[in-house]
């Protein structure tokens, strides 16, 4: 189960990253929940209604790294 604090700082920072990173797309408003993977990963997905807009994996030390390419396993969970 994640703390509440560290869900909110994940999608602050994800959200964060996203808009830096010049991403036009007004994600959701539940957009930005930690999600924990099957592999053990933690993945931060950011969608607009049915659409993934950005995907972000917290490495080792903490930080957030956008994804090219994500596992099938979270456009299942998060698809319309």
């Amino acid at each position: 189960m994640w703390e509440p604090i560290m869900s909110d700082d994940l999608q602050r920072r994800a959200l964060a990253a996203y808009f830096r990173s010049g991403g036009f797309d007004l994600p959701s408003g539940s957009s930005g929940e930690p999600y924990m993977a099957t592999n053990g990963k933690t993945y931060v997905p950011l969608y607009n209604g049915a659409r993934m807009i950005a995907v972000y994996r917290l490495d080792t030390v903490g930080r957030l790294k956008r994804l090219r390419r994500w596992p099938k396993e979270i456009d299942e969970k998060f698809a319309g």
